[in-house]
């Protein structure tokens, strides 16, 4: 069946950079709610939600309260994946996005223990899990309106906006923090202060649907539905004729995902705790490293642009596999400067496989079950990744915390992440759009 003039990208109504900045700024709204509840679940949510469970029980569910928004990804990835392949990619995330920044600002407006008992700290378990449905269907989404409204030329680039949205909301939750620190009081923080910074996921909320209903859907979406070629369940589709490549994309998210869990959550917490540092010391150099990335991303998707998206993440995987022990090694001397540097260079390798990972997988899978797949198999790394700090302070306990502890789980991250760039690269590029005649699987309608 020959291509129609909608399917084909170029005929896309949408500005590219309208799409672009559509696709970052849901993608920002998630990382800033991911930091800005690890932050204050470690200050404030045990206290004012469990009050009678004293200070370790009250940490203990304000940390479950962070796995659980990535246990129950994967489901939202299949939920939100199968209305993507269905219904369109706009009319998605304008559902993930919404659902996301309601739930965000809801919680702060939850009564505390001591305002109504248990009854507050039910209604943020439900939220967390409203949260983490919602973010299953959002980072496939934000790839796929990014890259299916630009033209394979630019394909590798465009897939890496949306990356920007994890240092701009990692900026935005460090920069609340630090700010609502220094101006109000710790009985004012504890009192009514908290509830600012979930608020503001509102306006933010606002700015995210205005962009996105701005836009048209997909090109690539419009020709699926014009040839008929939409499967009736994406999800069982996806694992029925791809298995190797959810594999494969699994892997090669590990370390983009799994290095900033490393990096931005057990590093700081074992630099406290262990080598002596200031949590604020802790906080700016990871905002140094964060800020670096805002120039990086955009340079590592032009470079995918050029040699490939797949070698890309494999060069950042090599790099980091590279550097994983010396850098914990001198991160052992505690003096800032080192910190920073470690932040730094700790930072700039990884995100070069973070930066290309939208492309890698986007070509991993064809169009009409794409969505369902980026969404699934990202979601299920972020699931993983999840227990990343779990199991470092694990290997740490049991050896007794060497310096080169932290090093092994990175190393072993990379190495997954190499394997599989290696492996995606040997694989064909699915083309961007092709007629259901020509496609080596059979449509399913």
């Amino acid at each position: 069946m020959p291509v129609t003039a909608a399917a084909t990208p170029d005929a896309a109504s949408t500005p590219t950079r309208r799409v672009a900045w559509a696709s970052m700024v849901g993608t920002s709204l998630e990382s800033f709610d991911f930091y800005l509840f690890a932050y204050f679940s470690a200050f404030f949510v045990g206290p004012l939600f469990f009050e009678p469970l004293g200070e370790v029980g009250g940490t203990t569910l304000a940390f479950l309260g962070i796995a659980l928004a990535f246990v129950v990804r994967p489901i939202g990835a299949i939920i939100f994946g199968y209305m993507g392949d269905r219904l369109g990619r706009r009319t998605t995330l304008l559902w993930t996005v919404a659902i996301m920044g309601i739930a965000t600002g809801a919680i702060g407006l939850l009564p505390t223990y001591a305002q109504a008992g248990w009854i507050g700290a039910v209604l943020l378990f439900l939220l967390r899990i409203v949260q983490g449905l919602s973010l299953g269907g959002e980072w496939g989404g934000s790839i796929l309106i990014a890259t299916e409204h630009s033209g394979r030329a630019k394909r590798a680039f465009y897939a890496a906006i949306p990356q920007l949205g994890s240092p701009v909301g990692s900026i935005l939750s460090a920069t609340v923090f630090i700010v609502m620190t220094i101006v109000l009081p710790p009985e004012e923080m504890a009192a009514w202060g908290w509830r600012i910074p979930f608020l503001l996921a509102i306006p933010l909320l606002l700015v995210s649907l205005y962009l996105r209903w701005s836009i048209t859907e997909t090109p690539v979406f419009e020709g699926i539905v014009a040839e008929g070629r939409r499967d009736r369940i994406p999800f069982v589709t996806m694992f029925a004729q791809r298995p190797a490549a959810m594999a494969i994309a699994i892997g090669a998210a590990l370390l983009g995902i799994g290095s900033y869990s490393l990096m931005n959550t057990y590093t700081i917490n074992y630099g406290v705790a262990e080598l002596g540092f200031s949590f604020q010391d802790l906080l700016i150099a990871t905002t140094i490293g964060a800020l670096l990335q805002l120039v990086t991303i955009p340079l590592f998707g032009a470079w995918a642009n050029r040699a490939g998206s797949a070698r890309v993440v494999a060069w950042g995987a090599l790099g980091t596999l590279l550097i994983a022990f010396p850098m914990y090694y001198l991160l052992q001397f505690a003096t800032f400067p080192i910190l920073v540097a470690t932040m730094i260079i700790g930072g700039i390798l990884p995100t070069m496989s973070w930066a290309a990972l939208g492309g890698l997988m986007n070509d991993l899978f064809p169009d009409h079950f794409r969505y369902s797949a980026l969404s699934f198999a990202y979601a299920l790394a972020a699931t993983i990744s999840g227990f990343v700090p779990y199991l470092t302070l694990e290997l740490g306990k049991a050896t007794d915390f060497a310096w080169w502890h932290p090093g092994i789980v990175l190393a072993i991250l990379s190495a997954v992440t190499l394997v599989s760039a290696w492996a995606a690269s040997r694989r064909r590029v699915e083309p961007e759009f092709t007629g259901a005649a020509e496609r080596d699987e059979p449509a399913i309608v």
